[in-house]
């Protein structure tokens, strides 16, 4: 379960808006490359990621451990545009144009990450066009630019600092780009930008000063001000430009369309499944998930509807001072029950440091992990950050505030975010040689593993490791990973159904609320999200695409299959989309679905 907020500066940079999944690096032991024609196509990769890649995606270069761009920023301007548009067009010829049958299995993969990371990067640009529709790309990717430099210390803090006055000069041009670029956007954008900048604002006036207090040199600090102040000024001013004269001419159309969003499945997953047949698999496992919810939830009280016992998941968390414990004690248990299972193999006994959220990123995460990127070689420690309540709060808004840790949701946070989900994922990664896929990805690999290792860790048995003598704890701990699965299946119907014309954003809020069982809130907040993610779906998919091929490769191999091998396999193919694990893992191009 991941409850992160990270709307408010989540959003990548315009250009960086490929296949790119670098902020969770590492895995398995170097690869050797052998033949000619895979180091000849090995050294055309390392070409496009060190003089186009990096170059031109400066933001991406700091998240990944890459400090030679920090200094830099993304060009938003429409020459800028044009020109990453012809450069790429150029690296897909060059691509393409590799003989992909003379190339060994490992490489061969490589090669479709990397060009379907151009393809995606292409049809972002020339067809979808976020750079034409969307306000918020503008804002909220200079605000990420700024926060990569303020998240680790790779670098003393005057040193980072300079570099994020050097990024703070060019921000400003940005927005002034932005002014010329947009043209017609959709109401819904134009009113998220809005809703966001109040708090991107807030983010350079208060956050980003306080992640340099260190800093005791005059005339930087005073170079900084200025530079801080000129951005401010900017958000403000263009702000207050969407309100007045974007807002009123807001009447373009977010969707997508069906040819696209095939493409954007095919490129960004290595998906070819018709879209009506998707949704046809997601429904079937949502009313799998649905039929047992209603079971669980009678277990737990026959007297009550599901909604009813559903109440109650948020009703029993530890104090405020003892959620740093509570994680750390989750952790624990959970890397007890890894190793007395043999769930996996787990890299490192060096854990993630659990500690507070830093004030500077209190307004984007509610609970998160934050890991080194690939080639970070100073900040390696991996944080697991949690926001508590400020001391200042009213009880009841702390009290609404700690429901969302209640104990069923931290077990699955931790499972989801840590153990084995994505820290598990980024220990195995650390190791991997292999250019390529420490950098792109598949998020339906990702999200779909972590997703994935929600439901497992349960089908294993964790609810009775950490419950011995509890069967209702045990059953809560059930009720809340299904609810975060019909979460999940809700958006895959809805980022489909959004983006090709067959739901009305009412339509889908009510779809979150009546089949995904959530709240009005939740359902506003998540189709909100589904109007600028079309394929959100990837959680789900990507935990489908797991769950047939383990079954597919456990029929294979019969009584020989073993859980913990299967798992370090998967591990070992990096971020790659399903479909090129599964061929290296099965030795054969079988469907995914």
């Amino acid at each position: 379960m991941m409850k992160l907020t990270q709307a408010l500066i989540g959003t990548l940079a315009i250009m960086a808006l490929g296949n790119s999944v670098a902020a969770a690096e590492t895995t398995a032991a170097a690869v050797p490359v052998t033949s000619a024609a895979d180091q000849t196509f090995t050294r055309l990769s390392d070409s496009y990621f060190d003089s186009y890649y990096f170059p031109t995606n400066p933001t991406t270069a700091t998240a990944d451990g890459l400090h030679d761009f920090d200094a830099k920023l993304e060009d938003y301007s429409r020459a800028g545009v044009d020109a990453n548009v012809k450069a790429l067009q150029q690296w897909q010829t060059k691509v393409a144009a590799v003989d992909p049958t003379k190339l060994g299995e490992r490489v061969r993969g490589d090669r479709e990450l990397v060009l379907n990371n151009i393809r995606s990067t292409l049809l972002t640009l020339q067809t979808i066009r976020p750079w034409q529709k969307n306000p918020d790309i503008y804002s909220s990717g200079i605000t990420n630019s700024a926060f990569t430099l303020m998240e680790r210390k790779f670098a003393p803090p005057e040193t980072r600092l300079r570099d994020l006055i050097a990024r703070e000069q060019l921000m400003p041009a940005v927005l002034a780009d932005a002014h010329k670029n947009l043209d017609n956007p959709p109401l819904i954008y134009t009113q998220i930008a809005l809703q966001q900048l109040p708090g991107l604002v807030q983010f350079f006036q208060k956050d980003v000063p306080s992640a340099f207090t260190d800093v005791t040199d005059a005339a930087l600090k005073k170079q900084f001000a200025d530079s801080n102040a000129a951005v401010i000024k900017s958000l403000q001013d263009y702000q207050t430009w969407l309100k007045t004269e974007v807002l009123p001419r807001s009447h373009g159309d977010f969707r997508i369309g069906a040819a696209a969003f095939r493409d954007k499945l095919k490129y960004d997953e290595m998906v070819n499944i018709p879209l009506d047949q998707l949704i046809a698999i997601d429904m079937a496992n949502m009313k799998q998930n649905q039929q047992a919810f209603a079971e669980v939830a009678k277990q737990l009280d026959p007297s009550k509807t599901p909604q009813q016992v559903l109440a109650e998941l948020g009703s029993d968390y530890p104090a405020s001072d003892k959620i740093l414990d509570t994680f750390r004690a989750t952790f624990n248990n959970l890397v007890g029950f890894i190793q007395q299972k043999q769930i996996i193999t787990i890299p490192s006994d060096v854990r993630p440091i659990v500690e507070e959220t830093p004030p500077f990123m209190r307004a984007i995460t509610f609970a998160s992990m934050d890991t080194p990127g690939p080639y970070e070689t100073v900040a390696k420690e991996a944080y697991f950050n949690v926001t508590l309540p400020e001391p200042d709060w009213t009880a009841q808004r702390t009290k609404e505030f700690m429901a969302q840790f209640s104990y069923p949701v931290i077990s699955a946070i931790a499972t989801h975010e840590a153990y084995p989900g994505h820290y598990i994922q980024f220990l195995w990664m650390h190791k991997l040689d292999d250019r390529a896929r420490k950098l792109l990805g598949a998020t339906t690999n990702v999200e779909g593993w972590a997703h994935y290792c929600e439901q497992m860790m349960l089908d294993e048995g964790l609810a009775a490791y950490v419950y011995p003598n509890d069967k209702h704890q045990q059953l809560l701990l059930r009720l809340g990973q299904l609810q975060d699965a019909l979460l999940r299946n809700a958006r895959f119907v809805v980022g489909i159904k959004l983006h090709t014309g067959q739901m009305t954003m009412d339509q889908a809020i009510d779809f979150f609320v009546k089949q995904g069982y959530q709240s009005r809130t939740v359902g506003e907040v998540e189709t909100k999200r589904g109007t600028s993610d079309p394929t959100y779906l990837y959680y789900t998919l990507g935990k489908l695409q797991i769950m047939k091929l383990r079954t597919d490769l456990a029929a294979k191999e019969g009584k020989n299959f073993n859980l913990q091998q299967f798992h370090d396999s998967f591990m070992q193919q990096g971020f790659a989309p399903i479909a090129i694990v599964r061929e290296a893992m099965l030795h054969d191009k079988s469907p995914t679905l």
